[in-house]
């Protein structure tokens, strides 16, 4: 006699999804996503200092100004995004959000009146450090919430082409480029770890 089957329907996560991993049972750990939602969102909102205080330096006529212009473009659209997916969660941003303004502005500017190689530099480093915190994230998601995934897979690879366009107009030129990559890098960690957080 064949043992009575017990009905299985899919596996459904506290938000009412379907679980995306397989192997996945009551218990097991989820990815945060209001935590990364509000630190990506800091993330693309200090972008837009960055390029604003570059901007703000370089003006309109310099030659690196159109790249930059193009990239805070892109910066714009991806803060805008995330604007808009904290608020339809209802999660708020990160409580730093004052002293990234400030912060970004001001790294902006600095390495824009170093010159434009450092300029650049600037962008290599954090898109650098942005690509791998975007890999970690979809490595967490796993599946999880498919929106939020595509949305990091895509900017990702936005992030990627300004790093690559970085290098090409001339970072890697910069004066002590190793050092002020390695210090801007740090910088970001940093401000990923608070904003998760805070």
């Amino acid at each position: 006699m064949a043992e009575p089957q017990t009905p299985q329907g899919p596996r459904v996560s506290a938000e009412g999804t379907q679980a995306a991993r397989p192997g996945w049972k009551p218990g097991d750990g989820r990815a945060d996503t209001e935590s990364m939602l509000r630190v990506d969102q800091a993330g693309e909102y200090g972008a837009t200092r960055i390029y604003a205080g570059q901007l703000a330096v370089l003006g309109n006529r310099h030659p690196a100004s159109r790249t930059i212009a193009r990239m805070a473009i892109q910066e714009q659209r991806h803060l805008n995004h995330f604007d808009q997916m904290l608020a339809e969660r209802g999660i708020r941003p990160t409580l730093l959000q004052p002293f990234w303004n400030v912060a970004g502005h001001a790294l902006g500017a600095v390495t824009a009146l170093i010159g434009p190689d450092a300029a650049m530099a600037c962008t290599a480093a954090v898109e650098t450090e942005i690509d791998e915190h975007y890999a970690d994230q979809l490595r967490q998601l796993a599946g999880d919430d498919p929106d939020l995934s595509a949305t990091i897979a895509e900017f990702q690879a936005e992030e990627l082409e300004h790093r690559d366009a970085a290098i090409a107009a001339g970072a890697e030129n910069a004066l002590g480029y190793p050092l002020l990559s390695a210090f801007i890098r740090a910088g970001c960690r940093a401000a990923i770890a608070l904003s998760k957080r805070i």
